[in-house]
């Protein structure tokens, strides 16, 4: 009897010190819960958050996870889902075929031709070196040149780029002072575009495109030393071919036809590459350029909807939360998604690749690089964050993965609307959230 007292005794005492794995869970919600609750910064706006365990398979804490929350660029974890499920290992950079004494070619949409960062030339030296009469067939584009609600009042800003068919080095001008301190654009083509126009007045030297046209002017003022400027340029098929032809030095004609059923394809740059350059800086062009592709993959047209809806059909039907999805940058304030969807799409891309290290080199990094480098500060020299931000005016998100100190593997999506703080003072707050998250875990 009193032996059977003693065991009794010491399992509650047990129960007491050695806490179970469930208990322990509790009390770190609560920690997390406490969080929020009492952070001013976070309690101004609309605010929503999902932790999830990957490797228990389980949330571990909710906050509004089941509200729809503009996602800005978090969008392009959406795109590069579908890219995944969709396009190989290279992208494909042209559609042609050849016949007797003529190349015959359509766009996939694909960004990397002669782009500044990507520099693909693969394409770029089959057109040069196929010693054939060129004719580019334009028209498999069907959607518009901007995607659905993108802010018309932003086409000077850089990151707006116009969407087409084939693009040519980032579909943007790059406007910049020469050793000379004299305006220079490139491509070296649109030179016969830029004026000097007296009425223009801005409070500092900025150069400014006609809305409808490739007419950039410039004040009569002093031009700052090391000015650079970026600009997206209207696009055209008349464009196209006269920023082929500039760069080939050769003749291109254009033709209307039909993609032929039996034309080939020319691949270019690894996916990866590509993807790790739309993730990292959060390429808006590259992004929406990527659906386009994918769109010339299965449907041998160029429709961002229509791939948008086969995606949303086929690989995202099983989200918690149907997703309102328009574009493929995240641009567009329509795009609608919840935080719980954000993990659910995580956990999917995480199964697809099969391969955390190389998910998470695709990824901005906390401490290294990307759009969360200076955000985060690495743990002894070992980064902890891979996170997609999203940003547009009053709205500033995270989702990603988090690795902890006891190497407990999560996801989380960190989404933030509405608020009238700095972006900055917002963006620090999450960054002490997830690295407490990180260093209690």
């Amino acid at each position: 009897m009193q032996l059977k007292v003693f065991l009794i005794i010491t399992l509650i005492c047990c129960l007491f010190i050695h806490p179970n794995h469930a208990d322990a869970r509790h009390i770190k919600k609560r920690k997390i819960r406490k969080l929020f609750k009492h952070s001013v910064i976070l309690n101004n706006h609309f605010t929503g958050f999902a932790l999830y365990d990957l490797d228990n398979k389980k949330m571990i804490y909710e906050l509004n996870d089941d509200k729809y929350f503009t996602p800005a660029s978090n969008t392009k974890l959406f795109t590069f889902y579908t890219c995944l499920k969709m396009l190989g290992d290279s992208i494909p950079a042209l559609k042609y075929v050849i016949h007797h004494d003529s190349l015959i070619f359509w766009g996939t949409g694909d960004p990397s031709f002669l782009h500044s960062g990507l520099k693909g030339t693969r394409a770029f030296n089959f057109l040069k070196n196929s010693g054939k009469k060129l004719f580019f067939a334009s028209g498999n584009y069907t959607s518009d040149f901007y995607g659905g609600g993108w802010a018309w009042d932003d086409y000077n800003d850089y990151y707006q780029a116009e969407i087409n068919e084939l693009p040519i080095e980032d579909n943007v001008a790059v406007l910049y002072a020469d050793k000379s301190d004299s305006l220079q654009i490139k491509p070296a083509y649109l030179k016969k575009y830029l004026k000097c126009d007296t009425s223009y007045k801005p409070q500092r030297f900025r150069v400014r495109r006609d809305f409808v046209g490739n007419t950039f002017v410039y004040p009569a003022m002093a031009m700052p030393k090391n000015f650079r400027q970026e600009i997206p340029w209207k696009t055209s098929s008349a464009l196209t071919i006269a920023l082929l032809q500039d760069t080939l030095k050769d003749t291109v004609r254009a033709i209307q036809m039909p993609l032929a059923a039996e034309a080939k394809t020319l691949y270019d740059l690894p996916a990866d590459s590509v993807y790790r350059h739309m993730l990292q800086p959060s390429d808006n062009f590259i992004a929406e350029q990527l659906l386009l592709v994918c769109s010339s993959t299965k449907f041998n047209t160029l429709n961002t909807d229509s791939v948008i809806n086969y995606s949303t059909a086929h690989f995202l039907n099983d989200l918690p939360d149907t997703p309102q999805w328009v574009d493929g940058s995240g641009l567009s304030r329509r795009n609608l998604f919840t935080p719980r969807s954000m993990i659910a799409l995580l956990v999917k891309i995480l199964d697809e690749v099969k391969n955390d290290d190389l998910v998470h080199s695709l990824m901005p990094t906390g401490g290294v690089v990307g759009t969360i480098k200076t955000a985060y500060k690495t743990d002894n020299g070992t980064p902890f964050v891979w996170a997609k931000t999203g940003s547009l005016a009053n709205n500033y998100n995270q989702s990603g993965y988090i690795v902890t100190r006891k190497g407990k593997r999560l996801a989380f999506s960190f989404m933030n609307n509405n608020f009238t703080k700095s972006s900055r003072q917002l963006r620090d707050e999450m960054v002490r959230v997830m690295t407490y998250i990180h260093e209690k875990w």
